[in-house]
């Protein structure tokens, strides 16, 4: 048991000493300031240094140590998510949140819908590949690491042995196109006027003089600071806990096909209602400063790195140049789709100012959440365009349902017992429903008796 924690300790070390090449790198070369996060070059250092790399200096025995880390780390960044931010009115939100869920819910599901055609039109006559295959752009872009790496057993449980690799892979194609692509996307919207006018900055207001403090004081105060609001996450967690084993207690007794999907749930999901709560908590017992918005950040920040080089690292490189041609024809329709999302969809049901909200949907379709809000800061480094709240808020909404929640876990169940043809087929009702739903809301809203 010891040697077992001192292994796994060991393991967790590496894993950090790589991020921390890796952002010292990052930030060296510049990356960084063009909008690539640090944690692509931490895993791909582990990559070339892995157990299928290169170089291979990092055993296998140790990164398959990182398994369990995704999960883990995945729930610590959702509870971060609402902590440390004032929880605004729901009258101000419903509208704008209500747009970018049925946008966001379009995107999601019409992924699924266009993995099944390509899967069932062109990959299994000509590749023989497996049906689950299909699930792998929602998996990759829409859910990310985390979510490839926590579906990786799942799909090995129903065959598809090397779904894990090939979901690691395809997020990390999504997280890099959303940035890369997404940039590009914000140049063309400044160049069309696509971006709301920003209004002029207010007059800065003159700092009032610090007290003088030690570097001890400063030093203990930032540790009370970051403990706190670990302390907040750790509630937000346990709250998360508690939910799933109400869950499972009661889930039995309505449908043995329901508790069967929570109990393969992972908890992150849980975890965004647990920031919620904890957030609600604090505003209401007026202890609001115990959550800070910076070290959440930092916090989730550091977690995603762990997470996406961990996962990077253990890739499985023989199998992914096996199966290279449909990994990139899966790619290439997942991103042509988000595309239309994004440049046809979101100016028609999404409220002013369109691109800055769309931009945001795209980044967290295409990569993660957090490549959604780099992107928005690249086109409204100001804030004006009030985008964040109803951002997090569709979240709350739809992260339960797509992106590691639900769905994301029925997905291989309902291919394996109704068929990839019949999932397909209600993949498109679905996504066809959403798209008009957002239609129809952005109509009534323009129409005079919705004003």
């Amino acid at each position: 048991m010891n040697a077992d924690l001192l292994e796994l300790g060991l393991s967790g070390v590496v894993l950090a000493a790589l991020v921390l090449l890796g952002r010292s790198l990052g930030e060296a070369s510049g990356m960084q300031r063009i909008g690539l996060p640090a944690a692509l070059l931490s895993g791909l250092i582990g990559l070339l240094i892995g157990p299928y790399g290169p170089v291979q200096w990092l055993p296998a025995g140790l990164t398959e140590l990182w398994i369990p880390f995704p999960e883990v780390l995945m729930t610590l960044v959702f509870s971060t998510m609402l902590l440390g931010k004032p929880l605004p009115s729901a009258g101000s939100l419903w509208r704008p949140a209500t747009a970018q869920l049925l946008l966001g819910l379009t995107l999601g599901f019409g992924q699924y819908l266009m993995g099944g055609l390509v899967v069932l039109g062109l990959l299994i006559p000509w590749l023989g590949v497996h049906p689950l295959m299909a699930c792998l752009i929602e998996v990759g872009f829409e859910g990310g690491h985390g979510s490839a790496a926590v579906m990786g057993p799942i799909y090995a449980q129903w065959g598809f042995l090397g779904g894990r690799d090939l979901g690691l892979a395809m997020a990390t194609v999504g997280l890099v196109s959303s940035v890369v692509v997404g940039s590009l996307l914000v140049i063309l919207a400044r160049s069309r006027g696509w971006l709301a006018e920003s209004e002029s900055a207010p007059e800065p207001t003159p700092l009032a003089p610090k007290t003088p403090a030690t570097t001890e004081q400063t030093w203990l105060q930032g540790l009370e600071r970051l403990a706190t609001n670990l302390g907040c996450c750790g509630l937000a967690v346990l709250l998360a806990l508690a939910l799933q084993r109400l869950l499972l207690v009661i889930t039995p007794n309505i449908s043995a096909g329901l508790a069967e999907v929570v109990r393969i749930m992972p908890l992150f999901p849980l975890a965004l209602l647990g920031s919620l709560l904890v957030q609600g908590l604090l505003e209401r017992s007026g202890q609001s400063g115990f959550a800070t918005p910076r070290p959440q950040a930092q916090t989730a920040s550091l977690a995603t790195d762990l997470l996406i080089t961990g996962a990077m690292a253990g890739l499985n490189l023989p199998l992914l140049l096996h199966d290279w041609l449909p990994l990139a024809v899966l790619a290439g329709v997942g991103l042509a789709w988000n595309l239309l999302g994004l440049l046809l969809l979101a100016p028609r049901i999404l409220p002013s100012p369109w691109f800055e909200r769309g931009i945001t949907e795209f980044g967290q379709a295409t990569g993660v959440a957090a490549s959604g809000l780099l992107l928005l800061g690249l086109a409204d480094p100001d804030g004006d365009s009030d985008t964040l709240a109803p951002f997090s808020f569709k979240q709350l909404a739809m992260q339960p349902i797509l992106a590691g929640g639900v769905i994301t876990v029925v997905a291989p169940l309902a291919v394996e017992s109704m068929g990839l043809p019949a999932w397909t087929g209600l993949c498109l009702a679905i996504t066809l429903s959403f798209a008009l739903g957002g239609l129809l809301l952005a109509r009534s809203a323009s129409s005079p008796s919705g004003q």
